[in-house]
């Protein structure tokens, strides 16, 4: 039958009542591109309907963007192909329309030179996807660790109705009968090799046993952490953090979350009405419980800083400080997210912290309360999630640490840290730049005390603040038994790495921080309980120290690193664009016809 002779509905306004639910249809986004019985009308309605979309497609019914950042490119992120596949299904059974569209992805392991370079661009990337299409609503498909905190930025930028679908870890490693961490162990591995304790035989043989499934680092890297942080907002169904990349619950949950994206729309519930300074105040709490990665720090700064929201790192310690660590996972502790999932996952450890928890009551996307939400849940196994009164560690969160070393604060991470070392002083030896510390890194003059300072590794320095803080240690002390070391740079660490190891220096060297007025032999003192960060060099020799500084060349004189160096936050303020900081919102764009 020929279509032309298909009748086809007005399509001046949207039908009166909603076929999914039978209530009155509010006009939506949407309709400005498919509601029009005029050229710009046709010319969408047309040209779609070469994938094959009949007339009921465009009658008014809510329209979901499936964000995807599925890449070959980005292997913890290839399987969310198939999962696009379930959200549809549940955004097409509430009687929506589901659009799925690509974005920019960031895969940690090929990206060079690190993806927190372009964080801040994929952003942007989804901020103007959205706001320039006909969307009502988004679901955003995540995985891989800056995947996250990219999309909600863009997201919070434009604040549509907005629900998380993460991929979920891989199955735990296995190699000869141990448990093998991604990312945790290939730092062990690592040593060992340099150290000839692991043959080359035996360093490539754990390759394939370490990543044996699809998904995200199954430790509490920072993939994790962010989708422990998307949970804890409640921006995702209860349980979509911890469960396994390959368990089909997971694809259960993106069908039933293709289903509340729709309902969201309709009830017009946007995401700053989920994200808002209390549900941000519960997940530095809960990222103290979960031993989360130091990276959450610059995201959840970033996510507060897009929608508005004052949020400092002074809050930032003020809240975790004193949280106990519950789950046992590396890499502060023993287990993996497979053990979290069958442990309970993040809901229990919501129920678990109990009065702990701020603010129980905060809405989420689910219609309910957190409280609600995590009413029915439970521990399966208290080796995995600890009780509140017998934890890991009493006081796990992120510690913020000032001083004339970093006046605008610096992070270190106590529960992966050498406790002996957290009070600690010796003298520094100094690396300017990731290439003179792999030249040099073997030969210098030190000892077990010695205090390693890594400069020019911050926003603008690198560019892009690469994961190189927790740089190894020269070979002689490995041979002489020494596993740790005090680490500072204004750089971050892999959220799956472990260390006595301080970050986010700022004011970084790169923009004249007191980082780059360090010296060889220089006394360092740290004092975590005190959150102390000290240079024992008296003001007059820092200010002429300074007035012989220069600072180093531009990164680069085109394209996204040209805007990145000249426009790029600190780390204190969660390493943005000083233009992309607060909302832009939704405004319909103006048609081209």
């Amino acid at each position: 039958m020929d279509e032309s002779t298909t009748p086809v509905p007005p399509a001046t306004a949207a039908p009166a009542t909603d076929p999914g639910t039978g209530a009155t249809r509010p006009r939506l986004r949407s309709h400005e591109w498919f509601g029009g019985d005029d050229v710009l009308g046709f010319v969408h309605r047309s040209w779609l309907r070469n994938q094959g979309h009949p007339d009921h497609s465009f009658d008014g019914r809510p329209v979901i963007g499936i964000c995807q950042t599925a890449s070959d490119l980005t292997p913890c992120n290839a399987h969310l192909r198939d999962i696009a596949e379930h959200v549809k299904r549940g955004v097409y059974e509430a009687g929506g329309l589901p659009m799925e569209f690509p974005v920019t992805s960031l895969g940690e392991i090929l990206m060079r030179p690190t993806t927190m370079l372009f964080r801040n661009l994929v952003s942007m990337d989804v901020e103007e996807t959205l706001r320039a299409n006909p969307l009502d609503g988004v679901v955003l498909l995540t995985g891989c660790d800056k995947t996250t905190p990219a999309l909600l930025m863009g997201a919070a930028s434009v604040d549509l109705p907005t629900i998380v679908v993460n991929g979920g870890a891989m199955l735990n490693g296995r190699y000869r009968g141990r448990q093998l961490g991604s990312g945790t162990d290939v730092w062990r591995f690592a040593d060992a090799r340099r150290t000839g304790a692991m043959s080359a035989e035996e360093f490539r043989a754990t390759e394939a046993c370490m990543s044996r499934s699809a998904g995200h680092c199954n430790t509490m890297g920072t993939a994790s952490t962010m989708a422990c942080w998307a949970e804890s907002l409640g921006l995702t169904l209860p349980g979509m953090a911890a469960l396994p990349a390959v368990d089909s619950r997971r694809r259960a949950l993106a069908h039933l979350s293709g289903i509340r994206a729709v309902e969201l729309v309709r009830e017009n519930v946007r995401l700053s009405d989920v994200v808002t300074r209390r549900a941000l105040e519960n997940a530095v709490v809960v990222n103290s419980a979960i031993g989360g990665s130091t990276n959450f720090a610059v995201h959840l700064l970033a996510v507060a800083g897009r929608l508005g929201i004052p949020f400092t790192l002074a809050d930032l310690d003020r809240l975790g400080c004193s949280i106990p660590l519950l789950v046992d996972l590396m890499p502060a502790g023993r287990f993996l997210m497979e053990d979290f999932c069958y442990a309970g996952g993040l809901p229990a450890v919501l129920r678990e912290l109990g009065p702990l928890l701020p603010h129980p009551d905060v809405p989420t996307v689910t219609g309910r309360t957190l409280a609600e939400n995590i009413a029915d849940a439970e521990v399966f196994d208290r080796e995995v999630i600890r009780p509140v009164d017998d934890p890991l560690r009493p006081d796990a969160g992120l510690a913020v640490l000032r001083g004339n070393l970093a006046p605008d604060g610096a992070l270190i991470k106590p529960a992966a840290a050498t406790p002996r070392l957290l009070r600690h002083g010796g003298r520094a030896v100094v690396f300017h730049g990731v290439a003179d510390l792999h030249a040099r890194i073997d030969t210098v003059d030190c000892d077990a005390d010695t205090v390693f300072v890594l400069t020019g590794v911050g926003p603008r320095g690198y560019p892009g603040m690469p994961e190189v803080g927790n740089f190894g240690l020269p070979k002689r002390l490995l041979d002489a038994g020494v596993d740790d070391a005090v680490r500072i740079s204004d750089g971050r660490m892999s959220g799956t790495a472990f260390g006595t190891v301080v970050l986010h220096v700022a004011p970084e060297s790169a923009v004249g921080g007191p980082l780059a007025l360090v010296r060889d032999g220089d006394w360092i003192e740290l004092d975590v309980p005190a959150r102390r960060l000290h240079l024992a060099v008296s003001p007059d020799e820092l200010a002429r120290r300074r007035a012989g500084w220069t600072p180093p060349e531009p990164a680069a004189d085109r394209g996204w690193v040209r805007l990145y160096v000249e426009h790029v936050t600190q780390a204190d303020t969660g390493v943005d664009l000083d233009f992309l900081r607060g909302s832009s919102g939704a405004p319909v764009p103006p048609g081209n016809h």
